[in-house]
């Protein structure tokens, strides 16, 4: 496999790649710094039948203790951010907050919502990210992917299929390359003014101090999450390194060296507990990837 060997690492601890600082290691880890090169690791893989996953930047995802096998590439090098007009486009390595921030310095409005999130923009676009009334799907025009047979596609609004949480993109195992979000002209002073109030809500209510994954469950239907936690009086519960957090039940956060099964045991407690006190079946929202 011809790329660059500064790029490329064995034996690679995912805990310096994702937010919660937990996770095994990756048997091989690429960051690629050209289509080429991705197109070259994707072909090689394919031909030697090795197991391949992409990763954004590690904040919505929850790796497993014996790690992950085969190549795992992380796109952090595609983080370019061109505007043009009211569009922006976007590598899918970029950091959605960067996007938000760049259509502020443009006086674009429609991004807002995204001035808090952790993610990159393929994170973004595979979840359908939002935030205070605000989602991916509300301003994504048009992404390019690449299929896992090395194929360049075009996708435009029709294609996404956006859900709550969801996405062609969990679906079909395309990888993201970039996109291209369509905003509106605005007041700089007005976009920054919600950008503002929705950094202050987020500073005051969740617990930036200490890795997490963010929200941990989905929002289930009638309810909030964090709302059925908190009422199930687990709040401050603790398995090995990772404690439900005391500033908002919907997080869990990494408050003294928590590996990964110490996240996994703490969810299923608290899924098991609000199933019991409540009927409600919480689903994960963050993605746990990984061996068993």
């Amino acid at each position: 496999m011809n790329v660059d060997e500064q790029i490329v690492h064995s034996m690679f601890p995912l805990e310096q790649h994702t937010y919660t600082k937990t996770g095994g290691t990756a048997d091989v880890f690429v960051k690629p710094k050209h289509i080429d090169d991705l197109q070259t690791i994707v072909h090689y893989a394919k031909n030697h039948q090795i197991p391949l996953t992409i990763l954004g930047n590690g904040s919505n995802v929850l790796v497993r203790d014996k790690g992950l096998r085969g190549i795992v590439v992380a796109l952090e090098y595609f983080d370019q951010i061109h505007v043009d007009g009211a569009s922006i486009t976007a590598g899918s390595g970029a950091k959605i907050i960067d996007v938000s921030r760049t259509a502020l310095e443009y006086h674009l409005t429609g991004l807002e919502f995204a001035c808090g999130i952790p993610g990159s923009v393929g994170g973004a676009l595979v979840m359908n990210a939002g935030a205070y009334g605000g989602e991916t799907s509300t301003v994504l025009k048009k992404a390019t992917v690449l299929s896992h047979e090395g194929e360049l596609i075009t996708l435009g609004e029709d294609d996404f299929h956006f859900g709550y949480r969801k996405s062609v993109f969990t679906e079909k195992d395309y990888i993201i390359l970039e996109a291209v979000f369509e905003l509106k002209p605005g007041s700089y002073e007005e976009i920054k003014e919600s950008m503002d109030t929705f950094t202050a809500l987020r500073e005051s209510k969740q617990p930036l101090e200490y890795p997490s994954c963010g929200s941990v469950f989905k929002r289930p239907t009638g309810y909030f999450a964090g709302k059925l936690i908190q009422d199930s009086g687990l709040q401050g519960t603790r398995i090995g390194g990772a404690e439900i957090s005391t500033k908002h039940a919907g997080f869990i956060v990494n408050v003294d060296g928590a590996s990964s099964s110490d996240y996994l045991q703490l969810i299923r407690h608290a899924q098991q507990t609000v199933l019991e006190k409540f009927g409600v079946q919480l689903e994960t929202e963050v993605k746990i990837i990984g061996e068993e």
